[in-house]
């Protein structure tokens, strides 16, 4: 199959049926009468925390063809930055720390990229993962940034200039789904865009691209800057969230994890990569829930959906309903 073919950029009407649903669902999901109910909303806010950080690596892997073992940096870098920049003593606007945190893992991206979009194929994979690495180890080998025990954030972000309060499990689950929703629409509008077509060309062929004119230099370089700030939001938000960093956030795992998501999901779309994120953390939680030896069954789990669906869960979703719309 074709990179071109494994795509599913256009979603079928069936698949925005779907994905509608779920948004009123997780819309819908803290009226209900839920025993434990603030553990969910904390778990289904992690989940679209790591989807906005999935979609951030598709604007990479599944648009543009880049895959990268190092998006992780970006990830913690936000999340050390609230860190750093939170008082002991009172909690930090929203307004401009959100931002500020961002712009730092956009600026580490524009960096790194500057060098390691240079690169192609498996050269590419292999210097994103080196620079991750070096940053890992920056933090978990100095004690001045916390060092490998990692720092709390001893506040969440003040947004009382939105009027709302953060600290509030319901008002933060909703603030989260609705930057999930405004980020995927964007995402959404920026891959039929000019510049969106044009990292799709490069994906398909970049030496064709180059031919006609295009400096697929700085386009790739732009995609990797906007990941890595997108990259950043979804960090921001993990370290509001749990009140905590730790080099952890930063290492090969949690770019391998990101990239399952995406694979799992559906490349390309970046609806796939939220379907994903929920589909990765869900069957891992049952797996865990079922033996200690749960990577093995996740990873044959991966592996099934791979060989039975190479476009991923959407892609087997639109499957069986063109399937049931020819019987």
């Amino acid at each position: 199959m074709s990179t071109a073919k494994a795509q599913l950029e256009k979603l079928p009407r069936s698949i925005q049926f779907v994905l509608a649903l779920g948004a009123i669902a997780l819309a819908a999901f803290p009226l209900l009468p839920v025993e434990g109910g603030d553990f969910y909303l904390g778990m289904l806010s992690q989940m679209m925390i790591l989807a906005i950080f999935a979609m951030s690596l598709d604007l990479l892997q599944g648009v543009t063809g880049l895959v990268s073992l190092g998006h992780a940096a970006f990830f913690g870098l936000a999340g050390y930055a609230l860190a750093f920049v939170t008082p002991q003593d009172a909690p930090i606007a929203l307004w401009w720390s959100l931002p500020l945190a961002a712009a730092a893992a956009g600026l580490a991206a524009l960096v790194i990229g500057f060098f390691v979009v240079r690169t192609h194929g498996i050269y590419f994979i292999m210097v994103t993962m080196a620079f991750a690495q070096m940053v890992y180890f920056l933090f978990f080998d100095n004690k001045a940034l916390g060092g490998s025990d990692g720092i709390y954030v001893t506040f969440r972000p003040d947004a009382t200039a939105l009027g709302i309060d953060l600290d509030n499990k319901l008002v933060f689950y909703y603030f989260t789904l609705a930057v999930l929703l405004a980020l995927y629409f964007a995402l959404r509008r920026l891959l039929f865009s000019p510049f969106g077509r044009v990292l799709a060309g490069i994906r398909v062929n970049e030496h064709r691209m180059r031919a006609v004119g295009y400096g697929t230099f700085g386009y790739k370089l732009t995609a990797f800057t906007l990941a890595g700030a997108l990259a950043g939001v979804a960090g921001y938000l993990w370290a509001a969230q749990t009140g905590f960093v730790n080099p952890e956030l930063m290492g090969f795992h949690m770019s391998a994890h990101a990239i399952m998501m995406v694979i799992l999901g559906g490349m390309g779309n970046f609806a796939g990569a939220i379907v994903g994120a929920f589909a990765f953390e869900y069957v891992m939680h049952v797996f865990k829930d079922l033996t200690k030896h749960w990577q093995l069954l996740m990873g044959g789990f991966i592996v099934l959906v791979v060989i039975v669906a190479p476009r991923g869960l959407l892609g087997l979703v639109e499957r069986f309903t063109q399937r049931g719309g020819k019987s």
